[in-house]
């Protein structure tokens, strides 16, 4: 493979993050590269229709718009450090322009590579301070950060193709079905909002029945149709709820509830806690991870 281009790449971090979850997680698609090292747990990724066990120790690299789904596999909670970032820096972009959310011909320089390797002990000993940089610098930047954000990027970069030359046990599998099921969860993800949202519709939309759906989403990706749309509501509600700008009913009639009282309980029995309290406690275990962990 030619990688010439590598001698021209200039990193843009867009967020970093470390995130724990017990039940299914991820996005449909993002615009932006995501690099994910997998810190403890382990978990099926679905990536372009190939599903990849993943364990402690796995870093994932998805180049823009890759389809993925995430589940977590064992009994411990899955904690994932997530790194958004794009190749070059685009200014128009980064001032939140619409139509350059769409990838650019430079910035797929990495979808020809394979999306997952596994690190060697040395390197998984040092991933969690960076991550915890990462998160630091972004949140309080000096006039410097831009550069030492740069540089982290590439170290990471650096590792995940370094670690690539080595033995492992991380080949994907096709997944049984893949583009009924890639159809289905597109649909899903662009109609979550529809409250009348159902099975037959979503099946209809795939081309299939609605019965023949649910048992690949549930013999491939070990959920149900139902929880999989719940999943994504839930997810969405979220992110609105973090970024409050809108009230709780508001953002229960955008994610497909059909009233608050069955948000606030479905909110409630999947995160844990009520939505009022979510943004709080999100704020309260991030700073707690960042002082109890040494830089």
């Amino acid at each position: 493979m030619e990688q010439s281009w590598i001698n021209h790449i200039s990193p843009y971090v867009r967020a970093a993050r470390i995130q724990k979850s017990t039940s299914l997680a991820g996005e449909w698609m993002d615009p932006d590269h995501v690099y994910t090292y997998i810190d403890q747990g382990e978990a099926e990724f679905f990536l372009n229709g190939v599903k990849y066990l993943v364990k402690e120790g796995d870093v994932l690299l998805m180049h823009p718009f890759m389809p993925h789904i995430i589940k977590s596999s064992s009994a411990l909670p899955l904690v994932q450090c997530i790194l958004h970032f794009d190749l070059y820096y685009d200014e128009q972009r980064h001032a939140g322009r619409p139509d350059a959310m769409k990838h650019r011909e430079e910035e797929m320089e990495l979808a020809s590579i394979a999306p997952v390797t596994r690190l060697p002990l040395a390197d998984r000993m040092d991933m969690k301070k960076k991550f915890l940089m990462l998160q630091k610098e972004l949140s309080d930047p000096s006039p410097a950060s831009p550069l030492l954000l740069k540089s982290i990027c590439l170290e990471l970069l650096y590792t995940f193709m370094k670690s690539r030359s080595l033995p492992g046990e991380t080949e994907g599998k096709l997944t049984k079905g893949w583009p009924l099921l890639e159809g289905a969860i597109h649909y899903i993800h662009e109609h979550y909002h529809d409250s009348q949202l159902s099975n037959e519709s979503i099946g209809k939309h795939a081309g299939v029945t609605a019965n023949h759906l649910s048992y690949l989403f549930k013999s491939q990706l070990g959920i149900t149709i139902h929880n999989y749309l719940k999943h994504v509501r839930i997810e969405q509600a979220k992110l609105r709820i973090l970024q409050g700008r809108q009230n709780l009913t508001e953002i229960a009639e955008e994610t497909g509830f059909s009233s608050i009282h069955l948000f606030s309980r479905i909110f409630k029995n999947t995160v844990g806690v009520m939505p009022s309290k979510y943004a709080a406690a999100q704020s309260a275990l991030n700073k707690q991870d960042l002082l109890s962990r040494p830089m």
